[in-house]
């Protein structure tokens, strides 16, 4: 009886250390799941998306320019690193492809606010901006939006995707109306600004130095009427991906101190409408 009790009990811590195999494999599995970060991923995941825009990315005489562009080729160079770049289609499908790790990074225009902060991790600021009303010229050179409060029952259409929507809900709170808003997948700052001018749509709002960069081309557009104040605009990372971000601000930061982005900054930035930060 006693040889029978000694097997029982060595079945039963058997079973045991078993079960507890099974749950460390488990959590395990799952802290992995749970913990891992963009950190983990391939390190040569070096995919930037840039938005086509005057001041981010342009072609010209068959060569690429654009104040981001050429600044990440300036980062790339002091990091000695390799960055892929990949023309932006739209904001929100950037965006969804940084979640998922296709993207290390965006480039774009998407302002570093509260909201914005709380999704996705941002570089130093790059440079200041804010957005304004585009509105097409009467024919006797007036605007029918004297005053942001001239918006109520309007309709403004802005990029898809973008924050300047959440600023118009919050617009239509201070002045007490319905301010009624239209996106299109299909549509970029430039070609809003475009249909703007030639009379297709009433009024877009957008950041300056591309309303500015534009209107200077289309007399019969006005863009002296902000609709925010000025804020910082940086590249935009996963929420996790703290590490790479840390390194990106030391290269940023360093590079700001050559002569030769002193003469990339006085080449794209050659009025007030948009300062360096």
């Amino acid at each position: 009886m006693k040889q029978k009790s000694i097997k029982k009990g060595s079945l039963a811590i058997y079973f045991t250390l078993l079960i507890l195999a099974l749950i460390a494999m488990i959590v395990l599995h799952n802290y992995d799941k749970l913990f891992s970060t963009p950190d983990s991923r391939p390190k040569n995941n070096m995919i930037v998306a840039i938005e086509y825009s005057p001041l981010s990315l342009y072609t010209y005489s068959d060569t690429l320019g654009g104040y981001s562009y050429d600044l990440l080729r300036l980062v790339a160079k002091k990091a000695g690193i390799e960055l892929k770049y990949q023309p932006m289609v739209t904001l929100s499908t950037s965006l969804n492809k940084l979640k998922n790790g296709e993207y290390r990074m965006v480039c774009a225009e998407f302002p570093v606010i509260k909201e914005n902060k709380d999704e996705y991790l941002f570089t130093n600021p790059i440079y200041v901006d804010r957005q304004v009303l585009v509105q097409h010229l009467l024919p006797d050179s007036t605007i029918t939006v004297k005053s942001l409060l001239d918006l109520a029952h309007d309709t403004v259409w802005v990029v898809y995707g973008s924050s300047i929507e959440n600023r118009l809900l919050n617009l239509s709170h201070e002045i007490g109306d319905t301010i009624y808003v239209n996106t299109d997948k299909e549509y970029s700052a430039e070609q809003l600004f475009l249909r703007v001018a030639t009379g297709e749509i009433k009024q877009a709002v957008m950041n300056e130095h591309i309303a500015r960069k534009m209107a200077s081309l289309y007399p019969n557009v006005d863009i002296s009427t902000s609709v925010s104040f000025t804020q910082f605009q940086s590249w935009i990372l996963h929420r996790e991906d703290s590490v790479f971000c840390d390194s990106i601000n030391s290269w940023l930061e360093a590079v700001k101190q050559t002569p030769e982005h002193k003469a990339l900054y006085k080449r794209y930035f050659n009025d007030s409408s948009v300062k360096e930060h």
